[in-house]
């Protein structure tokens, strides 16, 4: 019932997305099997899940942990900025689980990822899933990410790239909701990440590997095919 109401409103708000034919996707967090739906504005389609609402980021991170053996539901002390609905299902009432927001009342700790309130060497993970291009001095947040992580610790960072740029694009003179949208894809922006991005990561400390599926994997799970996890180590 609930996949037909997601649906039937998805038909309602954007019908010409049902004016082609759709392979079946299946989803990784929930199971689900069948079309899925768009999101976002101007729509992007078989982005969502219309079971779990999951978007292609939150796939390709499930994945990314399943695959490569991580898992977060262990014990280990986890700091997670402005954290998906999913990811605070599964991970529960852990008091390892540490949730952080800029705005109050979004999350377990009100905090700017560019100013840390925990101490040095603390956490073991850090999670940012397309946070940093939000953050205004994202090479602040960077280091206060490999400042809090314990030695040994991990981070897994994701931004939305322009793939046709070598360099991350900033422009002081870009501030209205409007010419952000023109500039970066989104109102709530302040830079759109190039190739560069890794190299930004590293300058913080990190090590850094650079994970995505096959490409001729990427449909069956609905994925964005521009979005990587970036896995970045602080040395132990």
């Amino acid at each position: 019932m609930k996949v037909f109401l997601k649906t039937l409103q998805a038909r309602l708000r954007d019908p010409r997305q049902f004016s082609v034919k759709s392979p079946d996707r299946i989803c990784p967090i929930c199971g689900y099997e069948g079309r899925f739906l768009s999101l976002g504005t101007p729509p992007r389609w078989d982005g969502r899940c219309p079971n779990c609402s999951s978007r292609e980021r939150h796939r390709l991170l499930h994945i990314c942990l399943e695959r490569e053996g991580i898992d977060l539901t262990d014990g280990r002390s986890i700091l997670h900025f402005a954290p998906e609905g999913y990811f605070k299902k599964m991970m529960g009432d852990s008091p390892a689980y540490h949730t952080a927001d800029l705005v109050p009342g979004k999350a377990r700790h009100a905090m700017d990822m560019a100013d840390m309130t925990f101490d040095d060497d603390s956490v073991d993970v850090v999670i940012a899933n397309h946070v940093l291009e939000h953050v205004p001095d994202d090479r602040k947040a960077m280091r206060e990410s490999y400042r809090v992580l314990k030695p040994g610790g991990l981070a897994i960072f994701t931004v939305p790239q322009n793939w046709a740029r070598a360099e991350t694009y900033e422009n002081p003179d870009v501030t209205s909701a409007a010419d952000k949208y023109a500039h970066y894809d989104d109102a709530s922006h302040v830079r759109y990440y190039g190739r560069d991005f890794a190299d930004r990561v590293r300058e913080a400390g990190f090590e850094v590997t650079e994970w995505r599926l096959p490409p001729e994997e990427e449909p069956k799970y609905g994925l964005f095919k521009q979005d990587i996890i970036y896995l970045c180590r602080k040395a132990a």
